[in-house]
């Protein structure tokens, strides 16, 4: 039985990688509409006229960081949908030691991936409680519970909204309203192009997986009663090895990316 036939899903981050997958694999499982939020209006456009005529789209242009814009974007969907299914999938990464890394940097990645996510929560959770239904999707990373160097403020975003997400499931209990996190390792999308990474995980690409992976992970999650769901699934043993024997596999970590970033200590 397909569940997600007929629902209506808004996906931010929904201009390219694991955004623009999982619009496809939506498509699949003959969703009603699917809002495409994204910061460039040009590639979501692109999306929109590709699933144009299979699927119900609507393009928003909006900056998700930005709470004011958020406010605007919800107010235009919800005059128009009844929103079933909310992912929170957008997010950006910025290569760099805190010691040297300029705040404004870290206030961007922070308010992208994890104050986006709870703007974009809050503007949608109403109408979804309201009608005692709905489903929250927070794409987070394995570095919700690694901290990685050189990624501070990206693995603190991570570990926040993995925390928030935790949190908001307890209170939703009974409501309808259900929560589910979604944490892949390392993803072959434009994440790594930012000039911070340059080629310094490069070493790494080998074991990235595709986009399509991690998008028909969250397909999944849109019906699912877990909290988290770890991609790949044996990388849950990773982290209940780091959560078992921290000692031993903290070092592990720090030496292993120390080595990447050429961080002395």
């Amino acid at each position: 039985m397909n569940k997600l036939r007929g629902k209506t899903v808004v996906i931010t981050g929904a201009s390219s990688g694991i955004g623009r997958s999982t619009v496809f694999d939506l498509v699949k499982q003959q969703v009603k509409s699917i809002v495409l939020v994204s910061r460039n209006k040009e590639l979501l456009s692109e999306v929109s006229s590709e699933i144009h005529g299979k699927c119900e789209s609507m393009v928003v242009e909006c900056d998700v960081s930005n709470k004011t814009k958020v406010l605007k974007m919800a107010k235009d969907v919800l005059s128009v949908h009844d929103v079933d299914i909310l992912v929170n999938n957008a997010g950006i990464g910025i290569l760099g030691d805190v010691a040297n890394q300029s705040i404004a940097d870290m206030e961007s990645v922070t308010k992208t991936n994890y104050f986006g996510m709870i703007y974009c929560t809050k503007v949608f959770l109403d109408s979804m409680l309201r009608k005692k239904d709905g489903h929250i999707v927070n794409v987070a990373s394995l570095a919700a519970s690694f901290g990685i160097p050189g990624l501070a403020a990206y693995c603190g975003s991570k570990f926040a909204m993995l925390g928030f997400s935790e949190s908001l499931r307890h209170e939703l209990h009974g409501t309808g309203v259900h929560v589910t996190v979604v944490s892949p390792i390392g993803v072959k999308t434009n994440f790594f192009y930012h000039p911070s990474f340059g080629n310094k995980f490069k070493s790494k690409e080998r074991f990235y997986l595709d986009p399509n992976s991690v998008s028909k992970e969250i397909i999944k999650a849109c019906t699912s009663n877990r909290l988290e769901i770890v991609v790949p699934f044996y990388m849950r043993g990773g982290v209940w090895l780091k959560h078992t024997i921290p000692f031993l596999v903290n070092p592990i970590v720090g030496t292993s990316f120390r080595k990447l970033l050429d961080i002395k200590n």
